[in-house]
């Protein structure tokens, strides 16, 4: 069978009335496995009564009570008005913009669920049931995709000149959140544009940059139904990195009760280590020039920095499997997990009560410090690599990439059933 191109179609969009709420930055949060700070949610929920995180992360007692929690608050907002349907199905071309020359433009819409043997949609890490089946609960629940996962695709066409002429009218809605990050969004209703989106969507494939979890989640409640519905499609914003890059940033590990100390007595023999009495921004520095050479890290929480690099290659050739293309067999994450995690430090990766991945560099260093564990920073891996290994089918050990930014959650959700 002749594989098949992206299928995006137009949607009513569920948004938020904003003369129900304090503002439209208000009821918005980071996707549910973003939110970063200790009270984040807490947060969250006091910045509106309204606001998002109340249905992506409902606080209820057990799970059940949680899935039963958002159902309950979403029919309930759809009653009050709070959230109401667009008039007319659309696809929404969706901006982020900062002061510091951040510029990202792409399309909201329901895409078709196609199964990674398809070659359509490229998955890039493995999934952990668990939170599939907690975010597949919640989904079956509500009847809504809460929140878009973040698709990438290389383009140029006319897709992207249909965003390009969309963003000079006035948008639907424009708010900046606490971030400083701006949001504007507007609706395509009209048939030709819409037509010619989907005609130029039809002849590429999308790497998932984030969202695994909730895509595999579209593909097992698809899977559940004996029908074709609405379940056979899933909200993504697509975003053309032929015009707008994303960004890639590192997810840094932190390693709990491992002292500085013995991670360094253990890597002795084995690593290149060097101390480097230097703030955090040159310490991170001298990681980007040893990546440049091969695999190297930086290991923290002592009130020090010691860059790992030039592992032994005996080591490597003990340790890291042989049967995978080379671009990941030099993976930093795959040397990480292979090597130090599995072989040097018998810290098992899938356990957080040994090992907690943090986004946030500064964060992982401090926390760290306060609890006398390591932290592991990580120079990010380049989108093309994980591009490439997609397309063969191999994907990247867990937590390798930070794709963003990733778009805010709150600003359009698509009910199955409107």
């Amino acid at each position: 069978m002749a594989r098949r191109g992206l299928e995006l179609t137009p949607f009513r969009g569920l948004r938020y009335d904003p003369d129900r709420v304090g503002s439209l930055a208000s009821v918005t949060s980071p996707p549910y496995d973003v939110v970063v700070r200790p009270d984040g949610v807490h947060h969250l929920q006091s910045a509106d009564p309204y606001n998002i995180v109340r249905l992506i992360l409902p606080e209820a007692g057990t799970p059940s009570a949680r899935t039963e929690q958002a159902a309950d608050t979403l029919r309930r907002w759809l009653d009050e008005g709070v959230l109401a349907a667009d008039p007319e199905p659309a696809l929404y071309v969706y901006e982020q913009q900062d002061g510091d020359g951040m510029l990202q433009r792409g399309v909201i819409g329901a895409l078709r669920v196609s199964e990674p043997a398809e070659g359509v949609v490229l998955p890039h890490e493995d999934v952990m049931p668990p939170v599939v089946a907690e975010r597949a609960a919640l989904l079956r629940a509500t009847r809504a995709n809460l929140e878009p996962l973040l698709l990438s695709y290389r383009g140029d066409g006319t897709a992207a000149e249909v965003v390009e002429r969309t963003v000079e009218k006035p948008p639907l809605l424009a708010t900046t959140t606490e971030d400083g990050v701006r949001h504007r969004l507007w609706a395509v209703t009209d048939a030709a544009d819409v037509a010619r989106v989907q005609d130029d969507l039809s002849h590429h494939q999308a790497l998932i940059a984030d969202g695994h979890h909730r895509w595999a989640t579209y593909l097992r409640l698809r899977a559940e139904q004996r029908t074709p519905g609405p379940w056979d499609y899933g909200l993504v914003l697509l975003v053309d990195t032929a015009r707008y890059p994303l960004r890639v940033r590192a997810i840094h590990r932190l390693l709990h009760g491992l002292p500085v100390a013995d991670a360094l007595a253990a890597v002795e023999g084995l690593f290149r280590v060097r101390h480097l009495g230097v703030p955090l921004a040159e310490a991170l520095a001298a990681l980007a020039d040893a990546s440049c050479a091969g695999n190297a890290f930086l290991l923290a929480g002592d009130g020090a920095f010691h860059l790992l690099d030039r592992p032994d290659p005996d080591l490597l050739a003990r340790t890291v499997p042989a049967d995978r293309p080379a671009a990941w067999r030099s993976m930093d994450a795959t040397v990480l997990h292979a090597t130090l995690l599995e072989h040097v430090w018998h810290i098992p990766e899938d356990s957080p009560a040994h090992i907690a991945y943090i986004h946030d560099t500064a964060a992982t260093v401090a926390k760290a410090e306060r609890d006398g564990g390591t932290a592991v920073l990580m120079h990010p891996v380049r989108e093309e690599v994980v591009r490439d290994l997609a397309r063969q089918g191999v994907t990247v050990p867990r937590k390798s990439t930070s794709f963003g930014p990733k778009p805010a959650s709150g600003l359009v959700l698509r009910a199955l059933e409107i």
